[in-house]
């Protein structure tokens, strides 16, 4: 029987962030940003949160399989939050720990909500020569 899909938030500084961006690489996992793309783009020292939204199964990858669909709010230098998806391992999204009460959960939907995408991001920090100039979309 597959694991339920937590109704949560996680707060991830940018490491851990790294951490699963890397494991959803190495797993060949389709949502997910180039690593060094997020080196550059990241405010180093933010706070990132993941939430997620659907199970995902690849019936050909079982080692895989189910997984995780997250969305993410990432926050850039500039300050500006955006938006992103993120597949994520069940066991790998039970170790990182629960620290936000309901509110500031509540809080965090909210404001990805009102958040841009990665990629509308990137395009217009391109248009402007800013510091998003390459997506890796």
């Amino acid at each position: 029987m597959d694991p339920a899909l937590p109704r949560t938030v996680r707060a991830l500084d940018t490491d851990q962030l790294l951490a699963l961006e890397q494991e959803a690489a190495a797993c060949r996992l389709n949502r997910r940003l180039p690593v060094a793309w997020l080196r550059e783009h990241l405010a180093p020292e933010a706070t990132h949160y993941v939430v997620p939204v659907l199970v995902h199964r690849l019936s050909h990858r079982p080692e895989v399989s189910p997984h995780w669909r997250c969305r993410l709010l990432l926050t850039v230098r500039s300050g500006e939050e955006i938006w992103s998806l993120l597949d994520v391992l069940p066991d790998t999204f039970d170790r990182l720990p629960e620290t936000l009460g309901a509110a500031s959960r509540k809080d965090i939907v909210g404001r990805m909500e009102r958040a841009v995408t990665q990629v509308e991001w990137a395009e217009r920090a391109a248009a402007s020569d800013g510091p998003g100039a390459a997506s890796p979309n």
